[in-house]
């Protein structure tokens, strides 16, 4: 099922715009999005409300031509892109074949992504194309409501994730305690060695990450501290995982708090409250409502408590300090956001719940699934169990 892209003509008609061109890698979202094509090099897509064409070199043309998602696919050969650069260089080629190439299509006033390069922008206007960033990033409002085929991407990115989590449990559960520190095998078992055991079980089901969270004690007190060294026993041991699968480029996003030993009667408070809050985000999720609905559930549950959050109080170290929740698919955090600033949530959004505690005293606490916005509700993407001792 493709996207739905009436709201992006409407914002060409609005702006009196011809097309909307992107110039990247698929690293960009947007790029990947539109083209449906995934390349480590610079290519180009001019989306118009007529046709989606591809602009790439001769090496990725056939691949383009079987795997993007464009109604046609040009070559930087069919306009002379070689000689051009042998005799006025690249940055001129580069202007003068995009210039052309937008030609070819009638195209002469064009939106682009906030973050479009600014040498070949500055090329196309040279040659009187108007380029025009769209500061409401429409494209990325878009991709906040997935297809049926994009949600299954994710569904499939999360049972990688939740494989990766079952590992990560395994080796702190059969780990032994000695002198307060974990060991397998007469060894300490270190943040880096779970890390690594997340890492090749992603890989076997066809994901991999650029980093992760294994946090203990302090570390964990942290939010986004990665985590480093020995883990130890009776400390809570945070681990965020959020692969992308490496065929469709979808993300997944969970988090899971575990101890091994015996949890002191401050955590196991604050393990409790957090799956409240979890359970009571979830319960407001639907149609209509805001992220900052959700958002401030889950605030409610923390200061009923007595904790300090970054609505009760700005500049709060320790509580609940940050936000609900994201977006997520082929970036791991997009719209829309579960925040004080939160959009209205409808059908085909893919979220996260994230609600947690932080004391450096105490350690952290997160517990984090993921979701669908359906439209009587939600489905909980994930069937990993929330259990603190292991």
């Amino acid at each position: 099922m493709d996207p739905d892209l009436s709201s992006l003509d409407a914002l060409l008609d609005e702006e009196d715009a011809d097309g909307y061109l992107v110039d990247d890698t698929s690293h960009n979202s947007t790029q990947q999005y539109l083209s449906g094509f995934e390349a480590h090099d610079p290519f180009v897509t001019l989306y118009t409300p007529e046709a989606t064409v591809l602009l790439v070199s001769t090496l990725e043309f056939g691949r383009a031509k079987k795997q993007s998602r464009a109604d046609e696919v040009r070559r930087l050969a069919e306009y002379d892109y070689r000689d051009v650069v042998a005799e006025h260089g690249p940055a001129e080629a580069k202007a003068r074949v995009h210039a052309s190439f937008l030609d070819d299509y009638g195209v002469s006033d064009v939106l682009t992504p906030e973050r479009f390069p600014l040498g070949p922008a500055d090329g196309l206007r040279d040659r009187e194309v108007s380029v025009t960033p769209d500061h409401s990033d429409r494209v990325t409002e878009i991709r906040a409501t997935k297809t049926d085929e994009e949600i299954e991407h994710v569904r499939a990115a999360q049972e990688a994730n939740e494989a990766s989590m079952r590992a990560a449990e395994e080796l702190i559960a059969d780990a032994d305690v000695e002198d307060g520190r974990l060991v397998r095998d007469g060894e300490p078992l270190t943040s880096e060695r779970v890390k690594e055991e997340i890492e090749v079980t992603l890989l076997r089901h066809g994901c991999g990450l650029d980093d992760t969270i294994v946090a203990c004690g302090a570390d964990a007190a942290d939010p986004h501290d990665q985590g480093s060294g020995p883990l130890r026993a009776d400390e809570p041991i945070i681990i965020d995982i959020f692969p992308r699968s490496k065929t469709t480029g979808y993300h997944a996003d969970m988090t899971r708090t575990f101890l091994k030993g015996e949890p002191s009667e401050t955590l196991r408070e604050w393990y409790d409250l957090t799956h409240e809050a979890l359970d009571a985000a979830f319960d407001a999720v639907e149609p209509g409502v805001t992220g900052a609905d959700v958002h401030n559930v889950v605030c409610d549950v923390y200061e009923e408590a007595g904790h300090d959050t970054l609505r009760s109080n700005a500049m709060a170290e320790t509580g609940f300090i940050h936000s609900t929740g994201h977006g997520v698919g082929l970036d791991v955090h997009e719209l829309p956001s579960l925040s004080p600033s939160g959009e209205e949530l409808k059908p085909g959004h893919v979220i996260t719940v994230e609600p947690g505690l932080y004391d450096p005293s105490v350690g952290g606490v997160r517990i984090e699934d993921i979701a669908v916005v359906t439209e009587d509700g939600y489905e909980n993407l994930t069937s990993y169990p929330v259990e603190l001792v292991v």
